[in-house]
């Protein structure tokens, strides 16, 4: 196996220091104390280029101070929002010479709190995170040692972010299946909590259409992450017997789960029960029938949140949250 090219034989090659090969390649030594001739200089690249020479990016990290490297935070990639919000900041940080690095919180909140307070992040310049639970309590009142981005829920304060019109997303959701006629329509929400931005705004359309809420018709399930979830709610809500003719969930992945149940027991999709779901993930579209749903603007969100992290590690100071639209897509799950 070939010796790796170390530094020390690039500055026996060029007849200079390690430091001076050092400065020579890190781009420093143009003014100051530590100045360099061009000639030394080009000796020293006309060298490392001859051998072969990789810098160690991790040894450039403790010399400048500066990894170019990004922590993307989410709560898990089986849920296929967050991969896809995943892939497309990778991609969004790679188009500006930023390296990525994934980790993963499990939807535990401490895990959350550690990466925004750089506890697990320290060997990085900045995070990016797609949260569940951060909020101001979990901070304690305390702000960010490294640049952060918040991802999709409302900023935190002392953090900048970028939100997705989860209410306004969800409302045209559920106006769309009054507007199909549908007048018993179930909305299967999260375990704990108050339901969040997106049940609010089923309870409104509903009032608004003069439809009476139905505590019977909100069903909750253990991880709304999962198909699972919505496959094992949607068995039980057939189970109970309650008349339902629509079918509003939180999210594709659920709804992807509920027509399987619907269509495992028998019920015609949209004939007997519509449903929708929300993010606009790529297997809605290959669901049969496919997958009515809302586009939370997830490409919005993720260039947005890298410019807005780009410009803090440049020095300039947090903008103010801002939040990308959302847009109904009609399928063929409630035509």
């Amino acid at each position: 196996m070939q010796r790796r090219v170390r530094l020390r034989d690039v500055a026996q090659a060029a007849g200079v220091s390690v430091a001076t090969a050092s400065t020579a390649l890190s781009g420093r030594g143009k003014s100051g104390t530590t100045r360099l001739s061009e000639q030394t200089r080009r000796r020293v690249r006309q060298a490392a280029r001859t051998l072969g020479y990789v810098p160690s990016e991790a040894a450039r990290g403790l010399v400048t101070g500066v990894s170019g490297r990004i922590a993307i935070v989410v709560p898990n990639l089986y849920q296929p929002y967050f991969s896809r919000l995943a892939e497309m900041l990778i991609d969004e940080l790679a188009q500006r010479g930023l390296r990525s690095t994934i980790r993963l919180t499990e939807d535990v909140p401490a895990r959350e709190r550690d990466a925004v307070m750089g506890l697990s992040t320290g060997d990085t310049d900045g995070v990016l995170i797609c949260p569940h639970h951060l909020d101001d309590a979990l901070l304690g009142g305390r702000r960010p040692p490294l640049p952060v981005v918040q991802i999709g829920s409302t900023p935190t304060a002392g953090v900048a972010g970028v939100a997705m019109d989860e209410f306004g997303g969800a409302l045209a959701a559920a106006r769309h299946l009054v507007s199909v006629g549908r007048s018993r329509i179930a909305y299967m929400a999260q375990m704990d909590g108050d339901g969040g931005p997106r049940l609010e705004a089923y309870r409104f359309a509903l009032q608004e259409a003069g439809i009476d809420v139905d505590p019977g018709l909100i069903v909750r399930g253990e991880d709304w992450d999962r198909r699972d979830t919505g496959l094992e709610s949607t068995i039980g809500l057939l189970r109970s017997g309650i008349r339902f003719d629509a079918l509003m969930c939180i999210n594709d992945a659920v709804a992807i789960g509920a027509l399987r149940a619907l269509q495992a027991a028998g019920v015609a999709v949209p004939r007997d029960v519509a449903v929708t779901g929300f993010d606009n993930t790529v297997e809605g579209e290959f669901t049969v029938p496919s997958l009515t749903t809302v586009d939370p603007g997830t490409d919005t969100m993720a260039r947005t949140a890298v410019e807005c992290l780009v410009a803090q590690l440049q020095g300039e100071a947090p903008e103010a949250p801002a939040e990308a639209p959302t847009a109904l897509i009609v399928r063929g799950s409630s035509r």
